[in-house]
Order: C-alpha cells, then structure tokens, then sequence
C-alpha cells in the first residue's frame, strides 16, 4: 500500500457525511482547500482531543479558505452523536470498509487504525502530510501552518 505523498494529486472518494450527505472531496476543487483527517474512531480520548483541536482552530481554517473533513469508520449515527457531543462544526464522513484509508495509504499500527492529515490545495494537490498516532493534537496545528503557507504562497504568485 502507496501513502498518498505530497505533490500528489488526492484521490477522489464519495463518503456519507453525519449529515446524512453524499460528499466527495472534489466537490470543493477549486473553490476551497482541505484539511482531510483520518482517525481512529469517534469517542476515543485521543480522538476527541483532536477532534476539538480542529473544532478549536475551525474559523481559522475558515479564514484561509479551507474545509476540515474528517474520516473515521464509526457510522453516520456514530458521527452525528460524536459532533453533537463535542460541537463540531465541520464534516465527519463514515468509511467503514475502510477503502478510503487504503486509497490515501493510512495503515494500522498495533491494530489501531492510522491518524493523518492530508493538507489539500484547491487543485487537488497534496501539499502536506502529517502523520502521528501520539501528536494528535498536533494534526489541527499542521494543517493551519500548511495552509498558511499555501495562501501566502498563492498571494505572492498573484502579486509578482
């Protein structure tokens, strides 16, 4: 199994949201960038941590034009009750058979299924990868440093 790299174009997907919604990441080409979270699973200590942190971060990630979708293979009902009990305002998408994970190259370790963060530019390019089980909270803080970069880099482009 090939991880998905930066520089990479991402690969596609269509995952039910907890909002009982059909949502592909391409879906928001070339109008927002994406920070695309996989973690383990919904209620889990590290993962509500995480989960927080993005919510924390969430109009920040707003402010740099960009979408937090997170994956998990909990079910829709799993997420709905999961952002409803941390507040989460952005996407949680189900992929229970676990194809998405395999797409993008996220393993187990130990048995537990793989926390990474794949920071996606409005082309559909990788432009950052983090990838830790024990940073959890880290992944939020990554991914707005990423996309911080990224719209500077795109302002810079544009001016000269």
């Amino acid at each position: 199994m090939v991880r998905v790299k930066k520089g990479d174009c991402a690969p596609d997907f269509t995952l039910q949201s907890n909002k009982g919604e059909n949502i592909s990441w391409s879906q928001f080409l070339g109008k927002k960038n994406i920070a695309l979270f996989f973690h383990p699973r919904d209620e889990g200590p590290t993962c509500c941590k995480e989960a927080e942190a993005f919510r924390d971060n969430y109009e920040a990630f707003k402010k740099s034009n960009s979408e937090v979708i997170g994956v998990s293979a909990q079910s829709v009902e799993s997420h709905k009750h999961f952002a409803s009990n941390h507040n989460l305002q952005y996407i949680l998408l189900s992929a229970a058979d676990g194809n998405v994970r395999k797409l993008y190259g996220v393993t187990s370790t130990l048995g537990v299924p793989g926390r990474v963060t794949f920071v996606i530019d409005k082309e559909g390019i990788v432009k950052h990868v983090f990838s830790s089980q024990l940073h959890f909270i880290k992944h939020a803080k990554e991914a707005l440093l990423a996309l911080k970069d990224l719209v500077k880099s795109n302002i810079l482009r544009t001016v000269y």
